[in-house]
């Protein structure tokens, strides 16, 4: 049987990629994409489109049986700056999807599940530098609360009804196809657009606050290839990823091509979610059980950024 995949969250800034990219592979027909509202032209005209909202259940049934859908991407999201605005939506969307999703796996209607969790399952009491595959989590935002309960759902599916289900733990991720949407990492999106643009830019957090990092293409790379792989008989939520840095560090890379580029810093309320995520990640167990592998570093995140920005 031909594998057909709904992308659940398919016009958000990984969603709307990882659709394209997924269609390249498998091809047009194959993978359709749905959201609550309309994508970009390209998503739209080169396969099959659906509106839906990820938390009626009975619609997103409907769209299973209607493609006769095989694996679902479960990319819709309340991020984690705007979850903290709307914590009882950002907890209905979050989850509620995730249990549909986790309970047409465990009803055999699909066979498959990818859903994204995040550094945002982490809290103060984790360790902040090399942080380890498994260490204590205690997140302090509803975004991150919705995280770590998602993969241990996605472990309970596993284990008591043979789901099969793959999460990754995303770092930062930047793009320059799709605008962030309301993340606490959206500056290292920002920041190339007003350097192109303004010249100047004021950062939301302060100089010095390392987090992790990973280009799109990364991130793509990571989702396909851990769905490509074997079903595995231990459920992990992988540790993924690929370069830490800071607005100062980041700015002095943009500075390189950008000479004259200045930046301003006024933290507001995300640096406090910031001050809660580690600084750089331990992905040894991924790197070691499924040969995942990163390939862009800042400097070529930042060459790729401003070279397709200005053009």
């Amino acid at each position: 049987m031909q594998e057909k995949i709904l992308i659940i969250g398919a016009c958000g800034q990984i969603g709307s990629e990882l659709t394209l990219k997924l269609r390249a592979k498998h091809g047009n027909e194959a993978v359709i994409a749905s959201d609550i509202r309309e994508g970009n032209a390209e998503i739209m005209q080169n396969g099959l489109f659906e509106f839906l909202d990820a938390t009626d259940k009975a619609a997103i049934l409907m769209i299973i049986h209607k493609h006769e859908i095989t694996t679902v991407y479960l990319m819709a999201a309340m991020l984690s700056a705007t979850a903290e605005k709307q914590p009882k939506k950002a907890w209905d969307i979050n989850m509620n999807s995730l249990l549909y999703v986790l309970d047409f796996a465990k009803e055999k209607l699909i066979k498959k599940v990818f859903w994204p969790s995040s550094i945002a399952v982490f809290g103060e009491t984790t360790p902040r530098i090399d942080t380890p595959q498994k260490t204590i989590l205690e997140p302090a935002t509803v975004y991150g609360i919705s995280k770590l309960a998602g993969e241990r759902w996605s472990a309970y599916y596993h284990d008591k009804f043979g789901v099969d289900v793959r999460t990754l733990r995303y770092p930062g991720i930047i793009s320059w196809k799709t605008l962030p949407g309301g993340g606490t990492t959206d500056y290292a999106v920002e920041i190339f657009h007003k350097a192109i643009k303004d010249g100047t830019y004021e950062c939301f957090l302060a100089e010095n606050t390392t987090l992790p990092m990973m280009y799109m293409d990364d991130a793509l790379k990571a989702t396909v290839d851990i769905m490509d792989k074997k079903p595995f008989d231990t459920y992990v939520s992988y540790n993924v990823a690929a370069v830490s840095f800071n607005p100062k560090e980041l700015t002095g890379t943009i500075q390189k091509h950008i000479p004259n580029f200045t930046i301003t810093y006024k933290p507001d309320f995300r640096q406090e979610i910031a001050d809660t995520w580690p600084q750089t990640i331990n992905d040894s167990l991924a790197r070691k059980e499924w040969d995942w592998n990163h390939e862009y570093d800042t400097d070529a995140i930042v060459k790729d950024m401003l070279t397709n920005l200005k053009s």
